[in-house]
């Protein structure tokens, strides 16, 4: 019996000497020992972490069916931003510095990263800079973008499921808030510029009308072109009757006396004819010496014939029919503009709600192990390679 059992206990020391001396190879020290820590570390310390997933996209109010066709050809086809460049811009706004800060005072996101109880390694150092907090939180948060379809999905990890859910739900509001702001800005600038320049055509229509409406009143005259070639008809006709009333005088002189009343009724008769087509002669030569106009624009001066006065008239006139023309020209540019604002509208549409995750996705165990255990075996392999190289050349 005792033989056995000393024979047993020499076995046992033979196997935990050889044991210790694998222990002490470096294909154990350099490459199991490693593995073994790291799968402690994954099973057992490593923080689980979980993931919110949320999608959506930045979509336009380029439907222009419902609008009247001739504002839909004004408002043009084509040109609208790329869907994948509003993709991009909301995919640089959720890793930007001013989605972080916002939602460290949302959320307080550091705190929970710093003193969510997570491991050494999976947490941010409490006294980690800006920079720092920046990466970290850009290494949670991952904005993937759909090449063909511009759907953006947004993933948010946190050491907390509701605080994962917390977390998405807050970036796709803020993205919201910003694509949003960015169009009604645009679309603000744009057409208070335009709105500024109508303002300024319909101010120059307003002083074209009131001048000519001054130059009327002026000269009490409704339509300077109609009212002149009426006075001119009417000496005309003034002057074909007083031809003939002085030819029908003269023949009866040759008969008569100038005393006899057929004479003298038709004396009194042409000298009435020469004082009427003096007046409308009168009429026709206007004297008389005006003020400058009110606005101060044009002055009048003397005009002394119905010519200046039509040519007075004429220029006022084209003045208003221009800027008439203008101020229609610019109500279809401020129309179209209007237009083209509603269409640079963009809006972030949800295309899924962010989730909310009831097991950790984070540390993906076997991954990891995986992995790890190849990039030691290659590193072992190689130092290998690199020993034997190097005692051959000795």
């Amino acid at each position: 019996m005792s033989t056995t059992v000393k024979e047993s206990g020499s076995q046992d020391k033979a196997f935990s000497s050889r044991l210790i001396e694998r222990m002490r190879t470096p294909t154990f020290l350099l490459v199991v020992l490693p593995i073994l820590l790291f799968a402690f570390y994954q099973l057992v310390w490593a923080s689980e972490r979980y993931e919110s997933r949320a999608q959506v996209i930045v979509q336009q109010p380029n439907d222009l069916s419902a609008m009247d066709p001739s504002m839909a050809l004004l408002s043009g086809f084509g040109l609208s931003t790329p869907a994948s460049t509003d993709a991009l811009l909301v995919q640089a706004f959720i890793y930007s510095d001013d989605m972080l800060s916002y939602l460290d005072d949302r959320l307080s996101l550091r705190t929970h990263y710093t003193e969510s109880g997570a491991d050494l390694f999976s947490r941010l150092s409490s006294t980690a800079s800006k920079e720092d907090f920046l990466d970290f939180y850009q290494s949670h948060v991952t904005v993937e973008i759909d090449e063909k379809s511009s759907v953006i999905t947004v993933l948010a990890q946190a050491f907390d499921e509701e605080f994962a859910h917390q977390l998405n739900v807050a970036i796709v509001e803020r993205a919201e808030w910003y694509i949003n702001s960015i169009g009604h800005t645009l679309a603000n600038e744009q057409l208070a510029f335009v709105r500024g320049e109508h303002q300024l055509i319909e101010s120059r229509l307003d002083n074209a009308k009131r001048r000519l409406l001054g130059f009327q009143q002026q000269y009490n005259l409704l339509d300077p072109e109609a009212e002149g070639m009426a006075l001119q008809q009417i000496a005309y006709s003034l002057e074909s009757q007083l031809a003939s009333k002085k030819a029908e005088l003269k023949s009866l002189r040759s008969v008569m006396s100038d005393e006899a009343p057929q004479v003298m009724t038709l004396q009194s008769q042409v000298r009435a004819l020469e004082a009427q087509l003096e007046n409308e002669r009168s009429r026709l030569s206007l004297q008389r010496r005006n003020e400058s106009s009110e606005e101060g624009s044009l002055a009048l001066g003397e005009l002394s014939s119905v010519s200046e006065v039509l040519a007075t008239y004429t220029e006022f006139k084209v003045e208003l029919e221009l800027a008439l023309q203008a101020y229609t020209a610019s109500e279809v540019s401020l129309e179209k503009s209007r237009i083209e604002a509603y269409r640079q509208l963009k809006y972030l549409m949800i295309v899924e709600s962010p989730t909310s995750p009831e097991s950790n996705q984070y540390p993906k165990v076997l991954y990891n192990l995986a992995l790890f255990s190849a990039v030691i075996l290659m590193l072992f392999a190689i130092g290998r390679i690199i020993v034997a190289t190097a005692r051959e050349l000795r």
